[in-house]
């Protein structure tokens, strides 16, 4: 008998955890998608969508002061379908512009392999292969870029988006030419300043995007946080949008339910219940323990060094359950909207005190202090990582660091405060 109870219990465990591990590594938009998917077989499962208006309030409720009346926008377009910025370039791949079909699954790799400022970086030489295209067929379709929106996108570097865009302008002979030469030339444009139509150039250079995906980078805002930490008169709490959660009713209508096939139906669905329940479950802890382990920056101060590892061993979790669970996760409290997976951050320097991330916003902030006449080189601000810190880093971990923070070099710097 206590066998046949520990066999019982153990399938319906298993069977509980093979639906959680989807639902867990689910982001919460995209959780009813899921569970109709797991649930589609079971005709006596019915999957509600969550309150989304009630979450969309909830979350209003999150207001911190440097967003200020952006906030009631952003919630707005929380409800409201966007197209990405991949979606409207997929949309342009048509002809005339992109006839054969060669040139469309061209395009379209292309644009997989755009990065989130719209600019192609990728080694083209790699990308010939992965695609088996030759590279002259490859520049071909890419240089059609400069006729989709938004524009200058699919350019390899800031200058050629530029001249990406000005081929959209509609300028005076003089003008174009002029615009032109300081682009092809910009690291020397304050040599151009006599030259007749420098002024209007630079007005019609100054009103191009750059980044080409500008208007795109904060799509962010559209998502959806998991977990709500408040400070209440200096005390965290923690609660789940639970309120953007979908619901299971399992609906039997009546039907007799001593049939196996709808036990077997029933034991599936409490099964996907419980699964949902512990997603929920293993979120919270997360979010508890995340909150035990910053505190200090939920109080206004920096990211701290966190290794998943921790978190795996304290919840006596496997690491790549962990993993799994902060996969697409948000967290929103006072300071804004986080990807649960910023708040693990690497050890740095020999009292492993300081992370990764306490010295990329120190970077960040350098350089947005910086004199804009002589913007600082990767040395320069690796010299006052070190002073502020004590630690010991290279030079390359600070170009790094700045470049995960899509930020310009020095001299590139140099040329954008100009035209600002």
């Amino acid at each position: 008998m206590k066998l046949r109870t520990r066999a019982e219990s153990k399938h319906k465990l298993s069977q509980t955890l093979r639906s959680w591990l989807p639902i867990l590594r689910a982001d919460i938009s995209s959780l009813k998608e899921t569970l109709d998917e797991i649930s589609k077989e079971n005709p006596f499962i019915e999957i509600n969508s969550g309150n989304e208006i009630t979450a969309a309030n909830s979350y209003k409720k999150q207001r911190v002061e440097y967003r200020k009346n952006a906030l009631s926008n952003e919630i707005e377009a929380m409800q409201t379908t966007k197209k990405s910025f991949y979606d409207v370039l997929f949309e342009q791949i048509e002809p005339p512009l992109f006839l054969t079909k060669k040139s469309q699954k061209i395009a379209y790799a292309i644009i997989d392999n755009l990065n989130p400022n719209g600019y192609f970086d990728t080694d083209i030489k790699q990308f010939a292969k992965d695609i088996n295209e030759k590279i002259e067929d490859i520049e071909t379709v890419r240089k059609r870029f400069k006729y989709l929106e938004p524009r200058g996108v699919g350019a390899v570097d800031l200058m050629e988006s530029f001249m990406f865009q000005l081929h959209h302008q509609d300028l005076e002979d003089g003008i174009n030419r002029c615009a032109k030469m300081i682009i092809e030339d910009f690291e020397n444009i304050e040599k151009y300043k006599n030259e007749p139509y420098f002024s209007d150039a630079v007005r019609v250079i100054k009103r191009f995007h750059y980044p080409p995906a500008i208007e795109f980078l904060h799509e962010r805002v559209q998502i959806i946080p998991d977990i709500f930490i408040e400070n209440k008169n200096s005390r965290l709490t923690v609660s789940l949008n639970d309120s953007y959660y979908p619901t299971i009713d399992i609906e039997l209508g009546g039907i007799d339910t001593k049939f196996d096939f709808v036990k077997e139906k029933i034991k599936e669905a409490k099964s996907l219940v419980d699964a949902l329940e512990m997603r929920k479950a293993t979120l919270t802890k997360i979010a508890l323990m995340i909150v035990d382990y910053q505190y200090d920056f939920f109080m206004g101060g920096a990211i701290k060094p966190m290794k998943l590892d921790d978190l795996a061993t304290d919840l006596e979790r496997h690491h790549s359950t962990i993993s799994r669970a902060i996969a697409n996760k948000y967290l929103s409290c006072e300071r804004g909207i986080f990807p649960i997976k910023s708040f693990f951050a690497t050890a740095l320097g020999k009292d492993k005190e300081t992370s990764n991330r306490e010295i990329k916003e120190f970077i960040k902030e350098v350089i947005k202090n910086e004199d804009k006449k002589k913007p600082l080189s990767d040395n320069k601000i690796l010299q006052k990582v070190e002073e502020k810190f004590g630690i010991k880093i290279g030079r390359r971990t600070v170009t790094k660091y700045r470049m995960q923070a899509n930020i310009a070099s020095s001299s590139q710097r140099k040329k954008l405060y100009l035209l600002q």
